[in-house]
């Protein structure tokens, strides 16, 4: 049997094969394979499986992965040198963003886009919980608009408490699978409840302390929506880091570093200190963001994300 995987919880995978779901566990033989991934299947994947019965229990065994059209992938939180893949076969994510309860910096929203790029997935970002905002906050949100809308990322403005561009998000949606992620606390869940309220997922409130969300989901879950879409719901990701990207090809994956790339004086210019660098002389004549610059230097030396306090530097 054939079947896409719905839920992973690190050990059972749950598999939709015509319309049901079938609780299934995989061979050791895919740890065995060169993956380096914490998780040899994620939600998204295509399998094959069979049926058994032990102790009067139906379970399957997946015995195959088919070959994914692309995923989002991060360094795994604990092991430095394995991944984690967050899903895959995905037709476009839905990176939420909020500048304060709690606060989504540009390194953060930057180090996501270049591994969406790298595997040429569309993001589209959605500056939720509006509603909530100040004058400064507003001002912010326009900034970060400014940057990305230049750059050709579509941005949505959204409240799902106030039901403010739900209906366009369900419009992008219709006909496609698509992922949801963001940090713990941005609204994740709230927005899948505005968008599809049957599903009546759990959500927390923020910890007012930190500023920080509390994982509300724990696994990564597919779900089927009554309007011909389907949604990959993920826990919160606190910090994101880039993987496999070689330094050489990094600046391939910031659009507007790769729009100047032709003009660059030498054709394996990595920005830096080379002479008659186009993206420098973009980037002092205030044609490119600042914010980018630095999150592409950072990655390019493979620094850890860093939390910046200042989106305007």
């Amino acid at each position: 049997m054939t079947g896409t995987v719905y839920k992973s919880t690190g050990s059972w995978y749950w598999v939709k094969s015509e319309g049901e779901l079938y609780k299934c566990r995989i061979k050791g033989k895919f740890r065995l394979k060169g993956i380096k991934s914490t998780n040899p299947i994620s939600v998204g994947d295509i399998v094959d499986f069979s049926l058994e019965t032990k102790n009067d229990e139906e379970t399957g065994l997946i015995t195959n992965i088919h070959e994914r059209k692309n995923y989002i992938v991060r360094k795994s939180v604990n092991l430095s040198k394995q991944t984690h893949v967050i899903a895959s076969n995905i037709d476009q994510v839905f990176l939420l963003i909020t500048i304060d309860n709690p606060p989504t910096f540009t390194t953060f929203i930057d180090r996501f886009l270049v591994t969406a790029e790298a595997y040429s997935i569309k993001t589209i970002l959605v500056f939720n919980k509006i509603d909530s905002y100040e004058i400064e906050q507003r001002a912010e949100i326009m900034y970060l608009k400014d940057v990305y809308d230049a750059i050709g990322y579509e941005c949505i403005e959204v409240s799902a408490t106030e039901n403010t561009n739900v209906d366009k998000i369900k419009t992008l949606m219709t006909g496609k699978v698509s992922m949801f992620a963001g940090h713990s606390g941005v609204g994740k869940t709230t927005l899948v409840n505005a968008i599809e309220p049957s599903l009546d997922l759990k959500t927390k409130e923020i910890s007012e302390q930190h500023k920080q969300g509390q994982h509300t989901t724990t696994f990564a879950e597919m779900f089927d929506l009554s309007f011909d879409a389907r949604i990959i719901d993920t826990p919160g990701i606190k910090g994101f880091g880039v993987v496999d990207i070689d330094k050489d090809e990094l600046g391939d994956y910031f659009p507007e570093f790769f729009a100047l790339k032709q003009n660059c004086k030498f054709n394996n210019c990595i920005h830096i200190n080379e002479p008659q660098c186009a993206v420098k002389d973009a980037l002092e004549n205030e044609e490119i963001a600042w914010s980018r610059y630095k999150s592409y230097l950072q990655i390019l030396e493979g620094e850890e994300e860093h939390y910046r306090t200042d989106i305007w530097e």
